[in-house]
């Protein structure tokens, strides 16, 4: 029985279940750096050639000014719900709701292919390839995978974090050895060179804008794929301790980190072999790293390949902890039922949001695949337009949530206003281009047209259309958190100057 000391003090996050380095971490491994480089370095590569390394150095700078905003805004609210919860601060509960939707959905969409990659390339790693290429062996494996990283979670963040520090040192450290040494073979330092057709970088290889055009657009758009999920570690900023600025912190170093592994990585790949056979091979997604495996480290192939493999099992987890985070904050606003706002009393996780967000990526993830692999493909393409949306609604709340301090200097007009603002333009750009590409049947995976047009822009398109319905019945049943107003903050905040949060009660009218 409940007694009434627990009822009027309800369990709460454990507010230092983390620290800085653990955050980074998450942040990192969110992002899953082996098997989305490995799933978009074939495509990169035939659309810009040798500027693979450019596009991605491109593709960073809209990642950068939004961890920016990230960055004030959770400086002034340290709310789990993060985008959801800055949107409805900056732009009212209509903004707030669809972009913490967004949120929720990216792992939905996500959660099932991760798993599916992360144990197709466990089974390559031990020898099983023909167990790797049966779906009915790997299905069952992805989705026991999925409930056993879902109870990690649930046991606690500290926990969670100590696991995702082993994970990042494998893969990560997998990725260094498989760089130098194929470097080292495009120089002939190990006795023998690439099989393929090597080329040795150049600087020039970094520019930026080396390809132009249309090219560019394409390789930015398989950027955003590459670098999206960083902000996982803002999501524990209420798990993290060290101050306010903590989780952004983490999540800004997160992409700097993510920068120079991406670059060192693609310039050995292009090089070692070289852009026709990785633009043979860009059809194969992840598995152009199981076929450079053999050819740069031969009999040790199975280092990359569990590089791959614990980075899409790490990315599984870690893209599990925003969405239940935010939908523990929707919950707690009254924008949810309130069982989703339910943090176990032990753990101090929310346990509730957690596992809803489990099931309902396992009933996509068997119900989609059962349609067909290549609509499974289809279904993570589409996470790109919802991505690229609540990036950009971040960045336009952070200016408009601190319009009447821009004009106090030059510092706040370029880091809270011109910054954050540049990056939702150019990712609202990638947006419309990503939805144009997608309304081409031919340019996705499965080939075939729903609904006259591809299969990702219908999946993207009904997903915010599915929200947008859920928002009407929820209103409809309890208005509260419709009332809320757009709110302003603290001067002080802004400037650093002390560490106060705004009352979530202290809304302007």
């Amino acid at each position: 029985m409940t007694s009434p000391a627990a009822k009027e003090h309800p369990p709460e996050l454990n507010h230092s279940a983390i620290g800085f380095v653990d955050a980074v971490v998450i942040g990192l491994a969110a992002t899953s750096p082996a098997y989305s480089l490995a799933a978009i370095i074939g495509a990169i590569t035939a659309a810009v050639g040798i500027y693979a390394p450019g596009a991605l150095l491109a593709s960073f700078v809209p990642m950068a000014l939004i961890a920016t905003a990230f960055l004030y805004l959770n400086r002034v609210d340290q709310d789990c719900g993060t985008t959801f919860s800055w949107v409805t601060r900056a732009m009212g509960p209509w903004f707030g709701w669809i972009g913490g939707w967004a949120i929720t959905m990216t792992g939905v969409l996500i959660i099932g292919s991760q798993a599916d990659v992360g144990v197709g390339f466990f089974l390559r790693m031990i020898g099983q390839d023909g167990a790797a290429e049966n779906n009915w062996v790997r299905m069952p494996l992805a989705i026991a995978l999925i409930l056993f990283l879902t109870w990690l979670c649930v046991l606690g963040t500290d926990l969670s974090a100590r696991v995702q520090n082993v994970m990042i040192l494998i893969q990560v450290g997998a990725l260094l050895v498989f760089a130098a040494v194929a470097l080292g073979r495009v120089y002939g330092l190990f006795g023998d060179d690439s099989p393929l057709q090597p080329l040795h970088p150049e600087l020039s290889w970094f520019n930026p804008f080396g390809a132009g055009g249309a090219p560019l657009t394409t390789a930015l758009l398989l950027g955003v794929f590459a670098y999206w999920g960083w902000e996982a570690s803002v999501n524990l900023n209420e798990e993290t301790r060290g101050g306010p600025s903590t989780a952004g912190r983490a999540s800004l170093l997160s992409t700097f980190i993510l920068l120079l592994t991406y670059l060192g990585v693609a310039t050995a790949v292009v090089a070692f072999a070289g852009t026709a056979w990785l633009t043979d091979n860009a059809d194969e997604e992840e598995a152009v790293f199981a076929l450079l495996a053999g050819q740069v480290m031969g009999g040790w192939d199975w280092v990359l390949l569990a590089s791959v493999a614990v980075s899409a099992i790490a990315s599984t987890q870690t893209t599990i902890i925003p969405a239940s985070r935010t939908g523990l904050s929707m919950a707690r606003r009254h924008a949810l039922p309130p069982g989703f706002g339910r943090i176990h009393p032990r753990h101090r996780t929310p346990d509730v949001s957690t596992w809803w967000v489990a099931g309902i990526a396992i009933a996509w993830y068997v119900a989609i695949y059962l349609l067909s692999e290549n609509a499974l493909y289809d279904s993570a393409t589409a996470l790109s337009l919802l991505v690229a949306f609540y990036y950009a609604l971040s960045g336009i709340a952070c200016a408009v949530y601190h319009r009447k301090h821009l004009l106090e200097s030059a510092r706040s007009l370029i880091l809270i206003g011109v910054a954050p603002l540049t990056g939702a333009v150019l990712l609202i750009w990638l947006l419309v281009l990503s939805a144009r590409d997608m309304a081409d049947p031919e340019n996705s995976y499965s080939g075939a047209a729903w609904l006259g047009v591809g299969p990702p822009l219908v999946i993207g398109v009904g997903i915010f259309l599915v929200g947008a319905v859920l928002m009407l019945v929820w209103r409809a049943r309890d208005r509260r958190y419709w009332h809320e107003r757009p709110s302003l903050p603290d001067p002080d905040v802004v400037h650093g100057l002390k560490s106060a949060v705004p009352d979530p009660d202290g809304m302007e009218p």
